[in-house]
């Protein structure tokens, strides 16, 4: 029963028992009400949150995954990076074998592309040695040094093993044989107090004194001699004195 200042809950037990009335007063039906909606409040935010976490459970899997795949990249990169920092280290032995220094080396030119077939539109009675004396692709490593105790009397052009040598110029074979530094070698004598050698051969092809055209075959590349990997070792001197051979070859012929 209800009246305007509040209501009446009735109870009547099932077992026949004693009915109560419980007198519901505007105050308390307020406060009933408060803790009805409070009530609600509560499981709504239990259900939202039970729903947040449901979401994110279902995501864990995902994450995992991206995780996973995250970490065998990173392996990748730190596997990338030393063999990076391995190869950086051998080039750097590579470059000190070879004696190069980015000073040295970086106004000098690269040898002619084309091969042993290449055609070589030159003369070959033609004495002066502005050939480039390989057949092959090389690069230079390093250039003629001057001044006490840092002579290089020529470049040294590194090359695989077997390589053709071929004579800068025309010229007579001044002498051919062994050196405890230059190893197997080549000079050529091209008149007018000019003479070219060729050095740390794998084994050549002339006898001294035979007449050799511009750009013939004189020799094969190799390691011999002191040196601590295969290159040739070319010079060109007149009248004793070593000249700088990139201001005789001419890197298209």
């Amino acid at each position: 029963m209800a009246d305007s200042e509040g209501f009446d809950l009735l109870v009547v037990p099932r077992s026949g028992g004693e009915t109560r009335t419980f007198r519901i007063g505007p105050g308390r039906r307020r406060l009933l009400i408060g803790i009805v909606a409070l009530v609600g409040l509560v499981i709504a935010g239990l259900l939202g949150s039970w729903f947040m976490v449901a979401r994110a459970a279902a995501r864990v899997p995902g994450l995992q995954a991206t995780i996973d795949s995250l970490e065998a990249e990173r392996g990748q990169i730190l596997e990338l990076a030393g063999q990076l920092k391995a190869l950086e280290a051998q080039y750097g032995r590579v470059r000190d074998m070879f004696g190069a220094r980015p000073t040295e080396t970086s106004d000098l030119w690269l040898p002619p592309s084309g091969g042993r077939s290449a055609p070589r539109p030159t003369d070959p009675t033609a004495s002066v040695p502005e050939s480039w004396p390989l057949s092959e692709s090389g690069f230079v490593t390093r250039a003629l040094l001057e001044g006490a105790g840092s002579d290089h009397p020529g470049l040294d052009i590194a090359i695989p093993i077997g390589t053709w040598i071929r004579a800068a110029g025309a010229g007579v074979v001044l002498d051919v044989g062994e050196d405890p530094i230059y190893g197997n070698f080549v000079t050529l004598d091209h008149g007018d107090g000019l003479v070219t050698l060729y050095g740390h051969a794998d084994r050549t092809f002339v006898d001294r004194g035979q007449q050799i055209r511009r750009n013939q075959v004189i020799a094969l590349s190799g390691n011999s001699g002191r040196s601590t990997a295969p290159h040739l070792h070319f010079e060109v001197r007149r009248d004793g004195e070593a000249l700088d051979p990139a201001s005789f070859v001419n890197p298209s012929n």
